[in-house]
């Protein structure tokens, strides 16, 4: 099970609020043909799909095949969620943390004995995935062992015992292991199992329906399936019991998913001090980062901050993406671990239904001055004094007649973008953009000083695809 690439205590209520709004027509149309198209192009057999925007669930759907024996999805279905759940399992130390029954700052050794270099890892490292306990399960496959049922003290015996990857605190790896350490101590120190913790404390009052993924098996479940390269699609045999626990035992629908994101938005459920631990990046001993959290992933994408978590479980992979500021969230759950049809549905609902990402203020402005260029090479003339030495050097007079001659019978322009990041070369800013005409379309590659000034060292144009 890998990690697959790229407040007050005041109770959230179970359901949305009544004056929640849903998706547009025209949206709840779009959703439902990007999650069609890309399950019959990726030959994903399920996917569940819950969306959260002004922190309320605005869509929550099941669409395909969730089963051999249930041939109608429903959104209500429990899907392995996989290592999503390790947010859960640390949220319970931070409760426990809270409950003054520990400190995350106790060394593991502590509370389990007998696992290499206890007394130097901080139960903090075993949330952050900078323990170096030797992951046990880093395969994308179902590995001899895990035919045969196992306990955590199975896990820990066989695996976190052997010599640690690293000095504690040093490195970032991920380490499904440490979760399991985790989980054992949340058992010992607060009395009961880990998900009867998690059902009192979290699961119950946000109203989710949480089940261990080893019971969420057989009829009136969603299957796992898989595929053997490119081959047909087939059932995928679960794990024997016990393989997941605090790493990523639980099942829940998307829809009870997005009521956790509902109470990270809100900051309900935890204190704000425990979510913001969750969600601040771990620092190692040289001051470097990741930006993994505790049981989370944080960063920033396309402008907008998020905190997000994959998943993967035999025959399920999940995505799961929350963005703060938006106060927005996007839960994919498909019932196979083959392809990427789970992040690239999250990732086009997410174009589809956000708004746009804040436009840097430096690009915004580039595009305008390109956008007056480009106006003034159609008509034959150019202020130079936008111009650096090498450029004014470039632009001829027969350079700017045939600019005029050939993009002015264009004709009117319908669109006008910049392409790609922006990136630094030899001293100098990049940007390209692409300008649309009814029948044609062109690219323009500029290169201008960086600063307030930005004069222009290269504005080249070029025919690209309509």
């Amino acid at each position: 099970m890998t990690l697959r690439p790229l407040l007050s205590l005041a109770l959230l209520a179970a359901a949305p609020a009544a004056h929640a709004q849903t998706l547009t027509p025209a949206e709840t149309t779009q959703v439902d043909a990007l999650v069609t198209e890309t399950l019959a192009r990726t030959g994903a057999p399920s996917a569940s799909v819950a969306i959260v925007r002004d922190g309320e669930i605005v869509f929550a759907k099941a669409y395909g095949k969730q089963s051999e024996t249930m041939p109608v999805a429903s959104a209500d279905a429990p899907y392995q969620i996989a290592s999503v759940s390790k947010q859960f399992t640390a949220a319970a130390l931070l409760l426990l943390e809270n409950e003054g029954k520990l400190s995350l700052d106790d060394k593991v050794s502590k509370y389990i004995p007998n696992i290499t270099d206890g007394d130097k890892i901080a139960l903090r490292q075993l949330l952050s995935h900078t323990s170096g306990l030797q992951d046990y399960w880093p395969q994308d496959y179902s590995f001899k062992a895990m035919a045969t049922p196992v306990t955590p003290q199975g896990i820990v015996d066989r695996w976190a015992k052997k010599p640690l990857d690293f000095v504690p605190g040093t490195q970032w790896q991920y380490s499904n292991t440490g979760y399991v350490v985790a989980g054992m101590i949340v058992e010992k120190v607060s009395g009961e199992s880990l998900l009867s913790y998690l059902d009192a404390r979290i699961f119950k009052p946000l109203g989710i329906k949480a089940i261990d993924q080893d019971l969420a098996v057989g009829k009136g479940y969603p299957q796992g399936y898989g595929r053997n390269a490119l081959g047909p699609v087939r059932v995928a045999t679960p794990a024997a019991h016990g393989w997941l626990f605090a790493a990523g035992e639980l099942s829940m629908s998307a829809r009870d998913l997005a009521k956790w994101n509902v109470a990270r938005l809100n900051r309900s459920i935890l204190p704000p001090e425990d979510w913001a631990a969750q969600e601040t990046a771990v620092r190692l001993s040289d001051g470097s980062t990741n930006g993994y959290g505790l049981g989370v992933s944080t960063g920033n994408s396309n402008g907008r901050r998020y905190v997000e978590h994959s998943g993967e479980a035999v025959g399920f992979l999940s995505e799961n993406i929350v963005f703060p500021d938006e106060k927005a969230a996007v839960t994919v759950l498909v019932n196979t671990w083959s392809g990427d049809a789970y992040q690239e549905i999250a990732q086009r609902i997410i174009k589809t239904v956000l708004p746009p990402p804040p436009a840097d203020a430096a690009d915004t402005a580039a595009l305008k001055k390109v956008r007056i260029i480009f106006d003034q090479l159609r008509a034959g003339a150019l202020d130079r004094s936008q111009l650096t030495e090498d450029a004014d050097f470039y632009f001829t007079p027969v350079v700017l007649a045939d600019f005029k001659a050939s993009l002015a019978p264009l004709g009117k322009i319908t669109g006008f973008t910049q392409m790609g990041k922006t990136r630094l070369r030899g001293g100098f800013v990049n940007r390209n953009f692409r300008v649309t005409f009814a029948n044609r379309a062109v690219g323009i590659s500029t290169y201008a000083e960086p600063g307030d000034s930005g004069r222009i060292e290269q504005f080249l144009v070029a025919q690209v695809q309509k």
